[in-house]
């Protein structure tokens, strides 16, 4: 003991002079750590205590422990000696390093009870559960935005500021974190390792793959103001609002069709790309969208849940029926070249104009006569037919369809 207080007399105290003898005797209650000396363990409970005297002059920030500032100092001296061998970052600290050598290690021990997600640091788990406590401290003064943890205003933060200073290589795209060029070049990588045991689509990352399974869920917890429809995704309904706005910012250079998302401008190119992917089973009939299929399927269900209240013709697709209507409505703005005629749809335009070009491909196998339209020749062949449902009100004779004036 004699000499144990000479070397006190010689050395300012530490708590970390006698860590190298291996017996801690000393117990902290309150989380079970152990110390050599009673001193340390009297320095420790300053952490349980909640008193936080000692503050740091840069950011703010208050530490229980002399030490702990000191250490925390060296953060914002901008010196970092301790290097990471894996990737190359660099720490002021060498407990961060100890910290972020985990990361490599690839063992995460802290798991989430409400979510799952596991961490490499309990410190990355305590931040975490934040999110799920729904407490949100920190406020964006730009938009009001809220966030449970400040590091996550902070990034926010750098929306506001217009700065992008990561810019994907493949694309051009920039971003305002490192983090989110990240995920991005996952897109381009074609990998799509979560998939959905619904539908089988499959997903970059996991939170997408989340997300999207918010649609089968059937929950639908966004709601429009202006038209009362409902979404399952709250990004679903910010897209969707600007349906409202008019303003279509997307236009297409073939056709010149405008477009309030780009999403949809992409989609609409498949059109004129020639390519058709998609291919209906029932009649061969191929789509260059996975949408048009869809809605082209339809047609073959025979169901039809869109009637016209003005003549009670009934359709299969809402768009059908829209234009439709057109034909009620009177307005006639397609016209044609030739003879002046105008047709309330464009389509109409269209089957027309063959008319005039005087190419008829459409031919009566019974008596040869060909015709410019499909529809013509329909209604042809109703002479053949023997049919007769059109009545003289005046003579009782039956007239062949396609002389009936109507």
């Amino acid at each position: 003991m004699a000499d144990l207080c000479r070397v006190r007399k010689i050395i300012p105290f530490k708590c970390q002079t006698l860590r190298t003898w291996g017996v801690k005797n000393f117990k902290c209650d309150e989380c079970g750590r152990q110390f050599a000396q009673k001193a340390c363990l009297a320095q420790h409970l300053l952490i349980h205590s909640g008193v936080k005297n000692y503050r740091c002059d840069e950011c703010g920030k208050q530490f229980a422990q002399k030490a702990g500032l000191t250490q925390h100092l060296l953060i914002h001296s901008g010196v970092k000696n301790f290097k990471c061998d894996e990737c190359g970052k660099l720490f002021a600290r060498k407990q961060d390093l100890i910290q972020h050598a985990v990361v490599h290690s690839g063992v995460k021990n802290f798991k989430c009870d409400e979510c799952g997600k596991r961490f490499t640091q309990k410190a990355s788990l305590t931040k975490h559960l934040l999110i799920h406590s729904g407490v949100k401290n920190f406020k964006c003064d730009e938009c009001g935005k809220q966030f449970a943890q400040k590091t996550s205003l902070t990034k926010h933060l750098l929306i506001h500021s217009g700065v992008k200073n990561f810019k994907c290589d493949e694309c051009g795209k920039r971003f305002t974190e490192k983090g989110k060029l990240t995920k991005h070049l996952l897109i381009h990588s074609g990998v799509k390792n979560f998939k959905c045991d619904e539908c089988g689509k499959r997903f970059t990352e996991k939170s997408k793959l989340t997300k999207h399974l918010l649609i089968h869920s059937g929950v639908k917890n966004f709601k429009c103001d202006e038209c009362g429809k409902l979404f399952a995704q709250k990004d679903g309904l910010t897209q969707h609002l600007l349906t409202h706005s008019g303003v279509k910012n997307f236009k297409c250079d073939e056709c010149g069709t405008r477009f309030t998302m780009e999403g949809n401008l992409t989609k609409h190119l498949l059109i004129h790309s020639g390519v058709k992917n998609f291919k209906c089973d029932e009649c061969g009939r191929q789509f260059a969208q996975k949408g048009g299929l869809a809605q082209h399927q339809l047609t073959h269900s025979g169901v039809k849940n869109f009637k016209c209240d003005e003549c009670g013709k009934q359709f299969a697709q809402k768009a059908g029926l829209a234009k439709h209507l057109l034909i009620h409505s009177g307005v006639k703005n397609f016209r044609c070249d030739e003879c002046g005629k105008q047709f309330a749809q464009k389509p109409g335009l269209t089957q027309h104009i063959v008319i005039h070009s005087g190419v008829k491909n459409f031919r009566c196998d019974e008596c040869g006569k060909q015709f410019a339209q499909k529809a013509g020749l329909a209604q042809h062949l109703l002479i053949h037919s023997g049919v007769k449902n059109f009545k003289c009100d005046e003579c009782d004779h039956g007239a062949d369809p396609d002389v009936v004036q109507i």
